[in-house]
């Protein structure tokens, strides 16, 4: 598990690649903002589609990861699929802080620390996409048009 140190750390070091990361706000989920897919936009009544230069970063940090892992390609691969579920976990932990429910350790995360750790699940999963695909892009934008295309319209029943 990675110290909040450390997260900033990494942070700092995708900075090269473009990822205009900022400090987190504390509003909640109604606060979020963002862009989605050009036929998510439609569904959701959300901005244009995701800005190219996000994945320009997210290949620029593939890049980088390829050149830095001494092992196979094959292991670095599956190792970057697993990473996710150790982002998660962080996640998770964030949100136990958040709330204080460990007594021992009461309130050790703020909820800026849960939008980082949600945003860090968010970049690795892009990472693993993109490492698995050439065409990350499209593949992303092509399940999220999906998956909001099961909302319903305003006319539709509730």
């Amino acid at each position: 598990m990675r110290t909040r140190r450390q997260n900033r750390a990494m942070s700092a070091a995708a900075a090269p690649f473009g990822s205009g990361a900022s400090g987190a706000s504390d509003s909640g989920p109604s606060g979020a903002s963002g862009s989605v897919a050009p036929d998510a936009s439609a569904a959701l009544g959300a901005p244009a589609a995701l800005d190219g230069a996000l994945w320009e970063t997210v290949d620029g940090l593939v890049r980088w990861l390829d050149r830095e892992s001494p092992l196979p390609p094959e292991q670095e691969r599956l190792l970057r699929i697993l990473k996710l579920s150790e982002e998660a976990g962080e996640v998770a932990q964030a949100v136990i802080g958040a709330v204080g429910q460990n007594p021992r350790k009461g309130h050790s995360h703020t909820w800026d620390d849960v939008h980082s750790e949600l945003c860090d699940v968010i970049v690795t999963a892009m990472v693993a996409l993109r490492t698995l695909t050439p065409d990350a892009q499209r593949v992303f934008e092509g399940n999220l048009a999906r998956v909001a295309g099961r909302v319903p319209g305003p006319s539709a029943p509730a």
